[in-house]
């Protein structure tokens, strides 16, 4: 099951990249894409790792601002890894959501 829901990421995160690098923007588009990081954000990520998870959100939202200054490929870069942070951020939130349910309401 974990694997089934490791390609659901995997390909949810690669549709995101590819409507940002073509500039493709729908309502039903981002609700999928939200759809699909929420169920991979209960399903895959795993939540007593939601610091390091956190840590490596961060860094990826740093690098995508940076990425702007780059001649030529900037705006490219920029666009991919905003995508990306804009796909993961509902997962991540969601594991931290998962990770506190777990902590503080079900005793885990």
């Amino acid at each position: 099951m974990k694997n089934l829901f490791k390609w659901l990421f995997l390909i949810g995160l690669l549709v995101a990249i590819i409507a940002a690098l073509v500039s493709f923007s729908a309502t039903w588009l981002t609700s999928l894409l939200i759809l699909v990081a929420v169920l991979t954000g209960i399903f895959f990520f795993d939540s007593g790792d939601v610091v390091n998870q956190g840590i490596r959100y961060l860094v990826l939202v740093a690098v995508a601002a940076a990425l702007d200054k780059f001649i030529g490929v900037g705006p490219y870069l920029t666009a991919i890894f905003s995508a990306a942070v804009a796909f993961i951020g509902p997962a991540i939130l969601t594991v931290l959501v998962v990770h506190f349910v777990k902590k503080y309401f079900m005793g885990k």
